[in-house]
């Protein structure tokens, strides 16, 4: 007879595995780059990193691996007591150090093919039998004499060649890349790793680009974890120039992907065991996320806006979905909008009231125009929500609907009460609506 503490752990497992279904829904299909620094070979984290990569491919994600070497490259010019010699923290590459970079992009690669090789019963790589397959796919160009010194061997990427990527991605096929390229008159180049993931991403137009760091979790000034940023706010957070020089390095790859059109980018310390797993695969993952945010499109409305924000409101106002504002509380309320807006017209707007005494916000007037909606523009806005939630210090969101329950429940929404809401927000509630009370913690 079972007893207790199992079917507590059985009811703990079958939580679990229903809370990731959304995402592996969603992943499914999609182009992953994950790329790793040669750091997290020597660490020894290659086979259970192949293991928990092949389990993505298992759910029917597109796996592009992208590897470092800088470690390896070390050992290979110690060995041929070869100097390593940098300008601005880049590598100089010369003959014999171009000649160390290809050994230990060699070794790598038969390493990284032999983690994907396992197969042994009763463990996570049993019946896999994964293809991993490598080649000339990265061509480069010399990076040339930069403030005076020529870096010679050391290139840029020019193109990743994602027209003979995508067949072997579909026939179930893993792409390794390298930090090598190859230039049409055939001569080859050392490259840095995060310059091969940022435009391979790109060029597959991958849903995610992922570093796996060596780099702790970032930081911000007073200390505060960085979990998630725009683009924007990246690109202010690099400008403030408090992050050590490796962190700061991925985050400007991440945030050059994401300019470019890869959906979201990801930097993951690799020191935490399944890293990459908790990161996909957990509300708020273990790392710094990176997502797209264009400042002419999203951002809080002014006075301006407001006959815009009528006009997109009124029709939900009129057939019951919206509780009707008038312009004169919208005006008074306008602080509290953000909007959406393609070509001067706006397409979306939400509202944020804070109650700063529970720590709580409510997201309230969210809106899409109908043409639109199949865009993300509403995903877009509550993201942007949250995000003005955090910064304020609110530490939970909550919509009341009569509607649209079901978009907030697949979105992190779990129902509550109306006893759940602030005092202030429970004697204004209307009673004959009868709304639903969704709550998200941020």
């Amino acid at each position: 007879m079972r007893n207790m503490e199992n079917d507590t752990d059985f009811a703990s497992f079958v939580a679990w595995l229903r809370s990731v279904a959304p995402y592996v829904h969603a992943f499914r299909g999609k182009t992953f780059v994950i790329a790793f620094p040669g750091e997290l070979v020597t660490a020894g984290g290659l086979a259970v990193l192949a293991q928990d990569l092949s389990l993505l491919h298992a759910l029917g994600i597109r796996i592009v691996v992208v590897h470092g070497s800088r470690p390896q490259v070390e050992e290979q010019l110690a060995l041929r007591n070869v100097e390593a010699r940098f300008h601005n923290g880049l590598r100089i590459t010369d003959s014999a150090a171009l000649e160390c970079a290809k050994e230990a992009a060699g070794e790598l690669r038969l390493d990284i093919e032999a983690a994907f090789s396992q197969g042994l019963p009763n463990t996570p790589m049993a019946h896999a039998a994964i293809r991993v397959i490598s080649g000339n796919f990265v061509t480069a160009r010399p990076m040339g004499v930069i403030d005076g010194a020529d870096l010679q061997l050391t290139g840029i990427v020019r193109k990743v060649a994602a027209d003979t990527i995508h067949p072997i991605l579909n026939a179930g096929g893993i792409v390794l890349l390298s930090p090598l390229g190859f230039s049409p008159t055939g001569e080859a180049f050392n490259l840095a790793m995060e310059d091969v993931a940022v435009t391979a991403a790109i060029a597959l137009r991958a849903e995610k680009l992922i570093f796996l760091s060596e780099t702790p979790l970032m930081h911000d000034a007073g200390g505060t974890d960085i979990r998630e940023l725009s683009s924007h706010q990246a690109e202010a957070v690099l400008q403030a120039n408090f992050l050590p020089p490796d962190a700061a390095f991925y985050l400007k790859s991440a945030v050059k992907a994401c300019n470019a059109g890869v959906s979201r980018a990801h930097i993951v310390p690799f020191s935490t065991d399944g890293s990459v797993l908790l990161e996909l695969f957990t509300h708020d993952g273990i790392g710094t996320m990176i997502t797209y945010e264009n400042l002419e499109s999203l951002r809080e409305a002014t006075i301006e806006d407001v006959g815009g924000i009528i006009k997109l409101i009124e029709p939900l106002e009129a057939d019951g979905t919206l509780v009707k504002r008038g312009r004169e509380l919208i005006e008074r309320e306008i602080h509290y909008f953000s909007v959406i807006e393609h070509d001067n017209v706006i397409f979306g707007c939400a509202a944020l009231y804070p109650f700063p005494k529970e720590r709580m916000g409510e997201m309230a007037c969210l809106t899409v125009n109908p043409e639109v909606q199949a865009q993300g523009d509403g995903e877009r806005i509550l993201k942007h929500i949250e995000t003005r939630a955090r910064e304020s210090g609110l530490t939970k969101l909550f919509v009341l609907t009569t509607r649209t329950s079901h978009w907030f429940l697949r979105r992190g929404f779990v129902p509550a009460t109306v006893d759940d809401l602030p005092k202030d927000r429970q004697h204004m509630y209307n009673w004959q609506r009868k709304s639903l009370v969704l709550i998200k913690n941020l």
